[in-house]
């Protein structure tokens, strides 16, 4: 039986908070272009590093819980995020093998696959047009990627998680 209450919870969950408030922080207007999806990286990560304990649920609550802060139509974020934990959660051996360079272009796949899915969603409910964001979310995460993998590395180390 699993210690829900041990160290490496208290981690993922922190770190689930604090991309929370890094994804409701205020950016300026000319720099919401280049706001990374803290949530969907951070989840990538821990369904990478421990995918018994992160996985299609955590994709699904997380997604839910980007849909009630930003008011989007319920259920958008936690269809996209499903997909993306359960695509990472069938290649999370591939994707520990390669090289970090490498990882940053299945960040990207992933990214896009993600907002693909919340486009398309969103297009069928209120007929949203294309913008260049959604191609640009997927690159910053992606520039993003190699330094929060190397800092949660750090802190997995440092509270000894994994």
């Amino acid at each position: 039986m699993r210690d829900y209450h041990s160290p490496g919870y208290l981690v993922i969950w922190l770190s689930f908070l604090a991309a929370i408030l890094l994804y409701i922080f205020p950016w300026p207007k000319q720099l919401l272009l280049f706001q990374p999806s803290w949530l969907l990286l951070i989840m990538i990560y821990w369904i990478v590093s421990l995918p018994y304990l992160v996985n299609i649920g955590t994709g699904f609550i997380i997604g839910f819980i980007i849909d009630l802060l930003y008011g989007s139509t319920l259920g958008i974020h936690a269809l996209a995020f499903s997909v993306v934990a359960y695509l990472v959660a069938q290649n999370f051996c591939q994707f520990n093998r390669i090289k970090l360079y490498q990882q940053v272009i299945v960040v990207i796949g992933f990214s896009w696959v993600a907002d693909i899915i919340i486009y398309f969603i969103e297009l069928l409910f209120i007929r949203i047009a294309f913008f260049a964001e959604h191609i640009w979310n997927g690159l910053i995460n992606g520039i993003v990627w190699p330094w929060l993998y190397l800092l949660m590395k750090r802190i997995c180390n440092r509270f000894s998680v994994l």
